[in-house]
């Protein structure tokens, strides 16, 4: 059985970070940086416990900071171009560098990455990190490329706002103007001619609302004259782009969660995985996509693994668990998508979205529950969890460039104090966490476990019971969520209650639904609740009338067992 999986989503700068001193726009010298080797044997061993298959590593290549590392060979990079004082992980400085923040020595820096990537297969986890595709750091320059390796911008004619041969798209004659003051006035930002800035932003005047810290780069699609495409030769930006994923995948990466995705076109995704692949076919390839009519583009022609469900399932199940829209929507969730399920993934926190427990979100970790499970059981496809997740964060922190917002920064030096806790200066003995922490993560490893045991729901199949139970007044399709996940003798049904009370559900499960699964419901005689391990035996009519009590905020896991022939 191939296992379903589970990614854990961690920026190493913040997760081995015991300095407490978290001062707000502090220096990595004030208040410290996580390093590579925080991610050691116990470490790792404790993330795959908890039921991990997939580690993500957000922010290892090298980005601009604010930090002078030009005692090692990097040049410095200007401030007024940057966020944060250890700026944005999606401001690439160097493709085929890592951040050197993360390592002890730096001069030894791609090597201690190496030994990560080892040390991550030999715990039993696979490594997914960032390719950001779209854009670079506004002063790019790569000074670990290969040898005859041309950088960005190298070749291009700047005399010319679109050129296919062009890696950048240029407004000519014109210097760049950002409209917002420096921040260091004695060292003025120059940019001449400017270039397009990462989000699109096709002149010379940024603001603080724009993604300004970046340049956009050109795959051969002439924006300012229709959209023109040129795409034959293959552009320059291709070629360059498809060395660079075979250098990390040479490297031993296991995956990439492709920034943005969208933002680059289809076809070049269609040129270059299967090329990236041809060596590893067990690569996979997210797209962080957020237009539902592009799915099927991106997965099909684009040769996706994956996509985030952000826009459809995570939106829903905020809504759902934050009381604005009721259980039954779930259902059109995956009605919507029309059989790409299996292809998403899927998650209620990551380095974007605001944190469950910040009161921006639910004030309380514990009311996500219900939308955990669902999230995780709903299909097969891949489930995330952002580290911290499982302890509650709540990021609430005034960091520095992020703002008091609920989300964990990552333009700061920072140190999470859930996570530091949770590490104990690498004990993980939970001696410095709370009751409720320890509670929460037991039902989150409970869950994953579960999530990744059993067949029907690894590769079983899914049926909807919210349209058997609309006229049933004895279930508050508002808060109630009821599905089965089935396989081969395999049955489970899944209830969940978003509400904060104490509920009884009446669950009707029509015959269709177990002729959909091909079971026959006299022959199963116990039922085991999974996330509690309680066995009930059956009656012989249970079908045509299953009641079962739900806590506030909780789920159910039932799995059927046949009478032993």
């Amino acid at each position: 059985m191939k296992p379903k999986i589970i990614i854990y989503q961690v920026l190493p700068r913040l997760f081995g970070n015991n300095n407490t001193s978290n001062k707000e726009n502090g220096s990595i010298e004030e208040n410290g940086v996580g390093k590579f080797a925080d991610f050691d044997d116990k470490a790792l061993q404790e993330i795959k416990n908890m039921g991990i298959t997939h580690i993500w590593y957000t922010g290892i290549i090298e980005h601009a900071s604010k930090t002078d590392y030009t005692a090692y060979g990097i040049p410095k990079d200007n401030p007024n171009v940057i966020k944060g004082m250890a700026g944005s992980p999606y401001a690439i400085r160097d493709y085929y560098d890592v951040s050197p923040d993360l390592a002890i020595d730096i001069n030894n820096r791609i090597q201690e990455f190496e030994a990560l990537i080892a040390r991550t297969h030999k715990n039993g986890m696979k490594v997914i990190m960032d390719f950001v595709p779209n854009h670079v750091a506004r002063q790019y320059h790569s000074d670990m490329r290969p040898p005859k390796t041309k950088d960005f911008g190298e070749e291009d004619n700047n005399e010319l706002p679109f050129s296919p041969d062009n890696n950048f798209y240029y407004i000519p004659n014109q210097k760049l103007e950002p409209q917002f003051p420096d921040q260091d006035k004695d060292n003025p930002y120059t940019e001449y001619p400017a270039k397009a800035t990462g989000n699109d932003r096709f002149d010379n005047k940024p603001t603080l609302n724009d993604w300004y810290e970046t340049v956009k780069l050109n795959y051969g699609i002439d924006y300012l004259n229709n959209h023109t495409k040129y795409f034959t030769p293959v552009p320059d930006t291709w070629l360059k782009m498809n060395d660079i994923l075979n250098y990390w995948a040479d490297m031993g990466v296991d995956g990439f969660r492709c920034d943005m995705a969208e933002m680059v076109p289809v076809e070049f995704w269609s040129w270059c995985i299967p090329r990236v692949k041809n060596k590893n076919n067990d690569l996979i390839f997210i797209a962080e996509i957020y237009t539902p009519s592009q799915y099927k583009n991106y997965l099909q022609l684009g040769q996706f693994d994956y996509l985030y469900d952000k826009v459809d399932l995570y939106d829903t199940l905020r809504n759902v668990i934050c009381g604005k829209q009721p259980t039954s929507d779930i259902t059109f969730c995956w009605q919507r998508i029309d059989g790409l399920q299996s292809h998403m993934l899927n998650f209620l926190e990551n380095h974007d979205e605001q944190r469950i427990a910040s009161r921006f979100f639910a004030d309380d970790p514990f009311r996500a529950i219900p939308g955990m499970i669902v999230a995780a059981t709903i299909n097969t496809n891949p489930i995330m969890i952002y580290s911290g997740q499982e302890l509650g964060e709540k990021g609430m922190d005034q960091e520095g460039f992020s703002k008091l917002d609920g989300r964990t920064t990552i333009y700061d030096y920072w140190s999470v104090a859930t996570i530091r806790n949770w590490r104990n200066y690498g004990e993980f003995d939970e001696g410095k966490l709370t009751s409720d922490q320890i509670k929460l993560r037991n039902i989150y490893i409970k869950l994953l476990h579960i999530t990744n045991s059993e067949d029907a729901i690894v590769q079983g199949q899914f049926y909807d019971l919210m349209y058997a139970n609309y006229e049933n007044d004895k279930f508050d399709s508002t808060k109630i969520y009821a599905y089965f996940r089935c396989h081969e003798k395999n049955l489970i049904l899944i209830v969940t209650n978003f509400s904060a009370n104490k509920i009884s559900a009446n669950i009707n499960i029509p015959q269709e639904a177990f002729n959909f699964a091909g079971i026959i419901p006299q022959s199963l005689n116990t039922v085991t609740e999974l996330l509690t391990g309680k066995t009930t035996q059956l009656q012989t009519e249970w079908h045509k009338s299953f009641t079962i009590m739900l806590d506030k905020f909780s789920g159910q896991m039932l799995k059927f067992t046949y009478v032993k022939e």
